[in-house]
């Protein structure tokens, strides 16, 4: 065998990387793989849909199409598509990202003798929005990626005890970089009319990120500004909190914003990060805003502690929230520069490619 390991990334949109966290993920390994010449040869799986134009190459990894949706209804038949090409293209390691299309991983197995390596990503089935059918889905597919994986990445210690003690199963720690979203310039913002200092949010309008609970605390807050960036159109749900947040005029609530560096400029005015996160692992969001040296507030849970060793505020419901910031707790500018710290320290994208192109070599060199 070859000492240069063939890898194939499936399991999100693709890159260039214009979705979500896997997908910067994905770009930055890339742009890793680029940046060190004698690393591994690299193919991303791309969902044709969200390429119109198709190329070939990026970053010098190469790319395959899938003529499915990555998300939704067809991302199950998605994923298993780009692992069964993968296969047949005789790749060495397959890098599979989300548990989605692993429902198929019995059968994979037995097609190939290429390593499976499965970021989990978080605990999917736990979320709201799934009931039924999905949720048991998701459930088996979690529990098949974790006995027929060769190797299980978590990217949260929280994940990882969850796997030791649902399945009996190891798993391999990597969480992600949050260094990019200071690598961009700040745009002029002006136009968004926004206060020159606030509190902020930042997250997909879903129930357990609990903007409810982050809304109703600085609505009881009137002298305190805050600005919470979502995607409030896309359900009932972040419709209703719109509606009624319009009765407070110290809540500024923006749409997406997906430029880089108009989102650099938004996070460069805050003075308090909110994270209201409850379910899944290491959240991007939040790695990235550590980067700014920002006092947070996180929701109280196992995740959001591991994440920032413990570093951060913490609030279980609107009353404790309500309390930290009135009181000042939050206030603090060593809370900032302690979470800095650790995201310097862990949450940079030389290091997490580093961890997993040294994974991607220890499993070809064990073989």
């Amino acid at each position: 065998m070859s000492n240069t390991p063939k890898i194939a990334i499936v399991g999100t949109v693709g890159v260039p990387a214009k979705y979500g966290g896997f997908e910067t993920l994905v770009e930055n390994l890339v742009r890793y793989g680029a940046a060190h010449a004698s690393g591994p040869k690299l193919t991303v799986y791309c969902s044709a849909p969200a390429y119109p134009d198709r190329p070939v190459r990026y970053q010098g990894a190469d790319l395959a199409y899938i003529g499915l949706r990555a998300n939704g209804a067809q991302s199950i038949l998605y994923d298993i598509l780009s692992m069964l090409s993968a296969i047949c293209r005789r790749h060495d390691t397959l890098l599979v990202l989300g548990v989605s299309g692993c429902i198929a991983l019995p059968v994979l197995r037995r097609l190939t003798r290429a390593q499976i390596v499965t970021n989990v990503d978080g605990l999917e089935w736990k979320r709201e929005k799934w009931s039924g059918l999905s949720r048991w889905v998701l459930k088996k597919s979690e529990a098949l990626a974790a006995r027929h994986s060769d190797v299980v990445i978590a990217d949260n210690q929280a994940i990882a005890d969850h796997l030791q003690e649902r399945y009996g199963r190891c798993s391999t720690v990597i969480a992600y970089g949050g260094d990019h979203a200071r690598a961009v310039a700040p745009a002029d913002i002006s136009d968004l009319g926004l206060p020159s200092a606030y509190a902020l949010g930042l997250c997909r309008i879903e129930p357990e990120n609990n903007v409810s609970l982050i809304l109703d605390a600085f609505a009881a807050m009137p002298d305190i500004p805050l600005v919470f960036v979502g995607n409030w159109d896309n359900s009932d749900y972040g419709r209703a909190l719109r509606d009624k947040a319009k009765r407070h005029p110290n809540l500024t609530l923006l749409d997406p914003i997906y430029d880089p560096a108009r989102v650099r400029a938004i996070r460069d005015r805050a003075t308090l990060y909110l994270h209201g996160h409850s379910a899944g692992g290491t959240n991007p969001a939040l790695v990235e805003m550590m980067q700014f040296g920002v006092p947070i507030a996180a929701y109280d849970c196992c995740y959001n502690r591991y994440t920032t060793e413990d570093a951060a505020c913490y609030f279980a419901d609107q009353n404790s929230l309500y309390r930290l910031v009135l009181e000042g707790t939050v206030n603090d500018p060593k809370i900032g520069q302690a979470l800095q710290e650790i995201a310097q320290r862990r949450y940079t994208w030389g290091t997490i490619g580093a961890q997993y192109f040294s994974l991607f070599y220890s499993r070809v060199d064990s073989r």
